[in-house]
């Protein structure tokens, strides 16, 4: 049966709270001005808090940029706003950057041909603002995911601002994208009197702030011994899927802010790296999920993992905002992937099975085994092997951030309404959902003789699977095609 959401009403979240904005462009003229002007009708429009001066607490704060013209770090708001307003919390900034479409057209041309080389030219990337060793990240980032992506990170490092908000145009505007940390870049486009143009990108900044980090990980019990953590064949699984999926291309290269940007602030702003991707099985033994830690503190190499890149999760905490975890003696115990919020909360949805052969004969353990998180897209898929399941509406209309409170919401939502994972018997061995802007979620059901996430890279080689490194920003749908698989066509 297929399900088209892109066919669905533009619905909003249903949690999106009253936001507290401040308008301080560094740049006035053009569309710029004119947009600040519709943004500033939106926001009164939808019912939220424009302040004249900052204080207190501020959700949004909105300045403007040039194009190509560095912003000083010292004078950039994500930096210095909270301390020289004296707020509560650092405002979440979004830049709203001008050009127009022939200098769009040009750097995206540009930015192609240049990942299209094997090795890097540092000619290439010749902007200013940029650290030395900016082109490793640029081209990288190309390569991953196409033109739009490097330029994504050439404005957020130009402009000192990791949301920016691109306008397209000149005399009048077209279009524009909005930027997030992992690469998001969702497309508004203007229409008519621009009414929806402005509702739509108001409504992308308070989603952005709506939403709480679920980083606030609790450790319980005692410390798992060394002969007990020795004894597990998971941890060592681990190790083997992480070498397979690399093997495979499935992850993604670490972005290390500081290849792009020299500040000396940096890490009390934004972790100096993150790492891309989480993967996590059941271990039943401990009755608890092994999973990848968070590369925000140090880099994790998901194809040579270690015990210290290595964590284990009991449960997701009533409150929601982290992890219960349990710390192995003798190992480092950094936290995990916020990731691994969401995997072991879907569990709380989904039934229990008894596993009939050995090693874990008779022990009780969640229908899910392992649990797949990247930045990538699914191009298509053999449905006897593999169920997709669709995210809430405006979950596709309106992407979330990783990390946070509902991006777990959604996620575990859709997994609880999949029909291979509620009724075990079905055939389907495979389950994923797609996070716009954002990646993929793969999960993957217990079978004799397979080791963790082996069905998953036999998928993959078998094509019954097709791993694409373009994500999918916004509504999607599959498609049956002659051959009877599901092929994704994007709205």
């Amino acid at each position: 049966m297929e399900s088209i959401t892109a066919h669905l009403p533009r619905i909003k979240h249903s949690w999106l709270k009253q936001a507290r904005v401040v308008i301080q462009p560094k740049i006035r003229g053009g569309l710029l001005e004119e947009a600040l002007i519709r943004l500033k009708e939106q926001f009164n429009k939808q019912g939220h808090i424009l302040l004249e001066t900052p204080q207190d607490e501020v959700d949004i704060w909105i300045t403007t940029a040039d194009f190509n013209q560095p912003v000083n770090w010292r004078e950039a708001p994500m930096f210095v706003a909270k301390r020289l307003h004296g707020l509560k919390h650092h405002p979440t900034v979004f830049t709203l950057v001008q050009m127009n479409r022939a200098q769009f057209a040009a750097l995206l041309e540009q930015f192609e041909k240049a990942a299209a080389k094997s090795q890097p030219d540092p000619a290439d990337y010749q902007f200013p603002g940029l650290a030395e060793s900016a082109y490793l990240t640029l081209h990288e980032q190309g390569k991953r995911a196409g033109a739009i992506l490097s330029l994504v990170r050439l404005l957020q490092s130009q402009t000192m601002s990791i949301r920016v908000i691109l306008i397209i145009g000149e005399k009048q505007i077209e279009e524009a994208y909005t930027f997030d940390l992992v690469g998001a870049h969702p497309r508004t486009e203007y229409e008519a009197d621009g009414e929806q143009f402005y509702e739509d990108l108001v409504l992308r900044m308070v989603t952005a702030v709506s939403t709480h980090e679920i980083t606030q990980h609790q450790v319980i019990g005692e410390p798992i011994t060394q002969a007990v953590w020795q004894s597990l064949s998971t941890p060592e699984a681990m190790r083997l899927a992480g070498k397979e999926l690399g093997r495979r291309q499935f992850f993604t290269r670490m972005v290390e802010v500081g290849n792009l940007v020299n500040v000396p602030l940096l890490n009390q702003a934004i972790a100096s790296q993150y790492s891309e991707g989480c993967f996590a099985t059941w271990e039943p033994q401990l009755g608890a999920l092994i999973t990848t830690v968070t590369g925000s503190a140090r880099p994790v190499e998901k194809d040579n993992l270690s015990d210290n890149e290595l964590a284990v999760v009991v449960a997701m905490r009533q409150n929601g905002c982290g992890a219960l975890l349990r710390h192995v003696e003798g190992k480092r115990n950094d936290p995990p992937s916020s990731e691994a919020v969401e995997m072991i909360g879907m569990d709380n949805y989904l039934p229990h099975i008894t596993l009939q052969t050995a090693p874990f004969a008779k022990k009780d353990v969640p229908v899910a085994r392992s649990k797949l998180h990247g930045h990538r897209g699914i191009k298509s898929f053999d449905p006897q092997l593999v169920e997709h399941i669709y995210l809430d509406a405006p979950y596709y209309h309106f992407p979330v951030s990783c990390s946070t409170h509902a991006q777990a919401a959604g996620i575990m939502s859709a997994f609880a309404r999949s029909e291979a994972l509620q009724h075990p018997d079905d055939p389907r061995q495979l389950v994923f959902a797609i996070l716009a802007g954002h990646g993929v979620v793969i999960v993957e059901k217990w079978a004799t003789g397979k080791t963790p996430f082996q069905l998953i890279w036999e998928a993959m080689d078998q094509k019954r699977i097709e791993i694409d490194p373009h994500v999918p920003q916004g509504p999607i749908r599959y498609a049956m095609d002659q051959q009877g698989r599901m092929v994704l066509v994007e709205a």
